[in-house]
């Protein structure tokens, strides 16, 4: 696209004029897809790129989905569970598990505002770190595997909602807190005037995608997104001033982790 075809459109956001280019630089930051053409401009489509967070986390969902609905003829839910978080974790590279553990090492140290930012850009992961780890594979085993012993497309739609949840929680965070770091950052690569537009987009889409697996889905997981994003957002303020690269990972994490849980809600009737 040319400078005059840009001038044409001001209107319209960066992710519109240039869809391709900020899509491919959203997937490639996400996902481990091994996509190289034309990488060396994804610098320029940072910003465009946030618009694209929930399509992303919704092709993810549906790779996974796809993926694990070949096992569950042949495996039992525990198995099916551990291979769906292994699929999950594994499609960012464990980017958002890294930034979890990087944020429980800060955030639950009771040290001040710019030690906690010391200590989370620290790579080594502490006690704290390792304990939100745990705590947050154990609830996603939990939930998935409750879901596995129902009917398979519970498992299968939940599947699809946690990733794209928790893409539209980091974009919800951004649009919400300012970045918390002085100076550059990775996070602050993607901080521009349009996060809260990309915000409206991401509910939207969840909200679109939720109703597609039945109304009765859609209160339970937006509630639950709403929650986590909320009291994380506070909590995160409230020792750090704002948002970084580890709490944006660490809230996608936290959200796919409640997602499953607000899924399982009203499921104990069924068990029994």
């Amino acid at each position: 696209m040319t400078g005059q075809e840009k001038d044409r459109r001001p209107w319209l956001p960066d992710a519109l004029r240039f869809p391709l280019a900020s899509f491919l630089a959203a997937l490639r930051f996400l996902t481990i897809v091994p996509l190289a053409w034309r990488c060396e401009q994804d610098g320029r489509f940072f910003t465009a790129s946030l618009a694209w967070f929930p399509v992303i986390g919704l092709l993810i969902g549906l790779a996974c989905a796809a993926l694990i609905a070949g096992l569950i003829p042949f495996f039992p839910p525990p198995v099916v569970a551990v291979a769906a978080i292994v699929l999950l974790a594994g499609a960012s590279g464990c980017l958002h598990l890294d930034g979890l553990a990087d944020s429980g090492d800060g955030l639950l140290s009771a040290r001040s505002r710019e030690r906690i930012l010391e200590i989370m850009r620290d790579s080594h992961t502490g006690a704290m770190g390792v304990i939100a780890l745990v705590l947050v594979l154990l609830g996603k085993f939990a939930a998935l595997s409750s879901l596995g012993s129902l009917a398979g497309s519970t498992l299968i739609f939940t599947l699809i909602a946690m990733p794209l949840a928790g893409r539209c929680a980091i974009v919800l965070t951004m649009a919400c807190l300012p970045y918390a770091r002085e100076g550059e950052g990775l996070g602050r690569l993607f901080y521009s005037p349009s996060s809260r537009w990309a915000a409206l987009w991401a509910v939207a889409l969840l909200a679109a995608v939720l109703a597609c697996g039945g109304w009765r889905m859609v209160l339970p997981v937006l509630v639950a997104v709403a929650l986590t994003v909320f009291l994380f957002s506070l909590w995160c303020r409230n020792k750090i001033g704002g948002a970084t690269g580890d709490t944006l990972g660490a809230v996608c994490e936290l959200t796919e982790m409640m997602v499953a849980v607000a899924m399982t809600f009203g499921t104990q009737g069924i068990n029994n």
